[in-house]
């Protein structure tokens, strides 16, 4: 079924709008299982209601997260406005997913420090930028080479979440490590030129506006994948960049190796990178220009996290006064 005429119809009007391909794969797959809730029924003879039901069934019988069923509605006005072209109406009676409010993971610097330093080679680069500059994983591992300022120490992120574009700063202890990385990164693109693989995967139609593009060293990814593959999309075999589990399964490494009880993922470098931004004084703005964050009530969420900090709120306990106190707290601490 995922490779029948209907969804590919719905990858061919994802395409056409230019959205991610982590978007077109997230919508093929929530229509799927749209289709298959109602029995394998045709998307054309259903409407509001069938959506409402489906939505309501991710809430109630299924528990999902408010942004797991949000997703699932996207992806279905999407197929009736732009496949189908039969706009959904308000959907009234639908049930929504309790929210919940969860405060982001953060790590301190010290525990930074130790899960860098088990990372080697790229995964090292990225970590470094992914805290360093505040990069989600995927603008991380999309990098070219000509997103790289070193003279300004500056990234330019291209087609960010949202499909926008944003410049944030690339910290000085990477700049070494990048230049040396790219001096052998452009010996792997000397060789793949010599074995006929020196093509890389252009945004949209920049392959037919810049037919040579796809050839230039300034348009190769700066985190390469270890091998040839076919690309996703138009079947050609050339090195994409690593993949993002490979980063994934790295860093749950590295974490386990360091000793820390904290759910720490990628995600969590960038939310520690906001964090320690503002508890060094930078101004929300500037944090919020950084991260990428369409609205600052999004970036408002990590001074909640410097609220609830444990050095946020003195203990009654610490303020009782006499030594009676800490003495008895010391031989509690000895008793153990």
């Amino acid at each position: 079924m995922s490779h029948s005429p209907f969804l590919n119809k719905v990858r061919e009007a994802v395409r056409v709008r230019h959205y991610a391909l982590a978007t077109e794969k997230t919508y093929v797959h929530w229509v799927k299982r749209f289709i298959l809730f109602h029995g394998k029924r045709h998307p054309e003879q259903m409407g509001e209601a069938e959506v409402r039901r489906f939505l309501s069934d991710l809430a109630v019988r299924r528990r999902v997260a408010p942004a797991t069923q949000n997703q699932a509605l996207c992806a279905l006005v999407f197929l009736y406005k732009s496949v189908l072209d039969r706009p959904l109406g308000e959907m009234q009676g639908l049930v929504w997913a309790k929210s919940r409010q969860h405060i982001p993971v953060v790590l301190s610097t010290g525990e930074v420090a130790t899960i860098l330093s088990r990372l080697r080679d790229m995964y090292w680069l990225i970590a470094g930028l992914q805290y360093g500059s505040g990069l989600r994983l995927r603008e991380s591992i999309r990098l070219r080479v000509q997103d790289l300022d070193f003279s300004r120490h500056a990234i330019v992120v291209r087609h960010g979440k949202g499909g926008k574009d944003r410049v944030v700063t690339l910290a000085e202890q990477l700049v070494a490590p990048l230049q040396h990385h790219l001096a052998r990164r452009q010996n792997l693109f000397d060789s793949d030129r010599t074995a006929g693989f020196d093509t890389v995967s252009l945004p949209w139609a920049l392959a037919r506006k810049y037919p040579h593009a796809e050839s230039e060293w300034g348009w190769q990814f700066v985190f390469p994948a270890s091998r040839i593959g076919a690309d996703p999309i138009s079947g050609t075999r050339r090195r994409h960049h690593i993949h993002a589990s490979a980063v994934q399964k790295a860093l749950k490494a590295a974490v386990r190796r360091a000793g820390i009880q904290k759910r720490a993922t990628c995600h969590t470098l960038r939310h520690s990178f906001a964090t320690h931004l503002l508890e060094s004084g930078a101004d929300i703005r500037t944090v919020q220009e950084q991260l990428g964050h369409a609205s600052v009530e999004t970036t408002q969420i990590y001074t909640h996290v410097l609220n609830r900090g444990g050095r946020a709120v003195a203990s009654p306990l610490d303020r009782l006064a006499g030594q009676d106190t800490a003495s008895k707290a010391a031989g509690l601490r000895n008793s153990y």
